[in-house]
């Protein structure tokens, strides 16, 4: 489906853009003369902003559809991105890392559209793979940008200017992007949303019939998932953060060497998170959203489990083969949670993506202070964040209580039917 394949592809350049100046930063630190504190605010900053994103642009989905919402977040999110070269301090530099944290809030737009594109016996595979894809522009992002990088470097450029331009080509990227997914795209399978209500004068009604954001924010459910996917999603953004520093600093290799091993736990993003929402929908058919439940439930508890691990470990070739056995389960966890989404309230769908998107950023945040205390080591973070994600895995049995509601299998059995006759 061009829908499908446009929506990752465009998820990919938004992952390009929000983390491309990351794997610059030791160019970007010697040339601004940041400190450890300031880069560490840098780096919260570029999540954080994403929380209030993700709710804006989840409303708008709701709204205007995921195919305006989109192409607005493109177009407005490449103007950082190109122009944070322009920074020449760290309140400048700190304004525009801000300032493309905005680009975070595709995810919730991608989300929406696969959500609202593809039937329930497989929209969570479909959101999963989407969505595993695109967050593999973070793998990428590492192996690529300093390429960029390199090659201003070997057209005579001094480092101070290349990274500056090197950021101009994932601005160009998600400028084009823009473009491109207004003109290729359809909000629904059945076409635009202005379409629509010029076809179907009782459509406004049927809009106004949805959730209002207070109505979906007194539902448990949306603020259980907001949870597991921080003990996911957010964990996943703060090991990309500090996956080269930790193997840096623990195991004494270089930054090639490590730079290659964190590159491995974002690649594993092609597989993992269709995975999640593969077992998600499996367990759905037979199981209902129940089934839904447990299994994300089970995959946070090892995720859980294989942090706290992950940092007793002290031999490099067991600390790489736990680090990708937790990140299996991680990004699992992941496509399981957006298997379970689409669920807990279809009148508010982006309502409910943008709460749970940015439960992903709030966990990014709180982790990012853990990593940032002068008082704790990386190991006892990581090992406190396995704990908390093991209770938050506990938590998302709430999921389970009498309020669930089955909503696919019945609606399915109609159609089943008639494809059996």
């Amino acid at each position: 489906m061009r829908t499908f394949h446009l929506t990752w592809i465009t998820f990919f350049v938004c992952f390009f853009g929000w983390f491309g100046i990351a794997p610059l930063m030791p160019v970007v630190r010697e040339d601004l003369g940041l400190s450890k504190g300031q880069i560490g605010n840098i780096i919260i900053a570029s999540v954080s902003i994403t929380i209030f994103a993700r709710l804006l642009f989840g409303w708008l989905c709701d709204k205007i559809g995921p195919r305006i919402s989109y192409t607005i977040l493109l177009l407005a999110g490449s103007l950082p991105v190109m122009f944070i070269g322009l920074s020449n301090s760290y309140e400048s530099f700190l304004l525009f890392r801000l300032a493309i944290g905005v680009i975070g809030a595709s995810f919730v737009i991608t989300q929406y559209h696969t959500s609202v594109m593809f039937a329930p016996n497989v929209v969570g595979t479909a959101n999963a793979t989407a969505a595993g894809w695109g967050n593999m522009g973070g793998g990428v992002t590492l192996i690529v940008m300093p390429l960029v990088f390199g090659a201003f470097v070997g057209m005579g450029y001094l480092d101070a200017s290349a990274w500056r331009y090197a950021m101009v080509v994932p601005g160009v990227a998600l400028f084009i992007m823009g473009f491109v997914y207004y003109f290729c795209t359809q909000d629904t399978p059945a076409g635009n949303l202005s379409d629509l209500r010029k076809a179907d004068p009782n459509y406004q009604a049927k809009a106004k019939s949805g959730e209002s954001l207070l109505s979906v924010c007194k539902d448990y459910r949306v603020w259980a998932l907001f949870l597991a996917y921080g003990a996911c999603f957010g964990i996943e953004i703060t090991i990309d953060n500090i996956a080269t520093l930790y193997f840096v600093d623990n195991f004494h290799l270089g930054l090639k060497e490590a730079g290659i091993i964190a590159g491995l736990f974002g690649m594993m993003n092609i597989f993992a998170r269709a995975l999640g929402g593969i077992f998600g929908d499996k367990a759905g058919r037979k199981f209902g959203l129940k089934g839904r439940i447990v299994i994300l439930s089970v995959f946070l508890l090892v995720e859980g489990l294989g942090l706290m691990l992950f940092s007793a470990v002290d031999v490099l070739p067991w600390a790489i083969a736990v680090m990708l056995g937790f990140a299996l389960f991680l990004k699992m966890s992941n496509g399981a949670t957006y298997s379970v989404v689409p669920f807990i309230n279809k009148r508010a769908i982006g309502m409910v993506s943008g709460i749970v998107g940015a439960g992903g950023n709030v966990g990014a945040v709180l982790a990012g202070f853990l990593f940032k205390s002068e008082t704790l080591s990386y190991r006892e973070s990581l090992f406190i964040i396995g704990v908390v994600v093991v209770g938050v895995s506990v938590i998302s049995f709430l999921l389970s209580l009498p309020k669930t509601v089955e909503v696919s299998q019945p609606e399915l059995q109609p159609a089943m039917e008639k494809i059996k006759a």
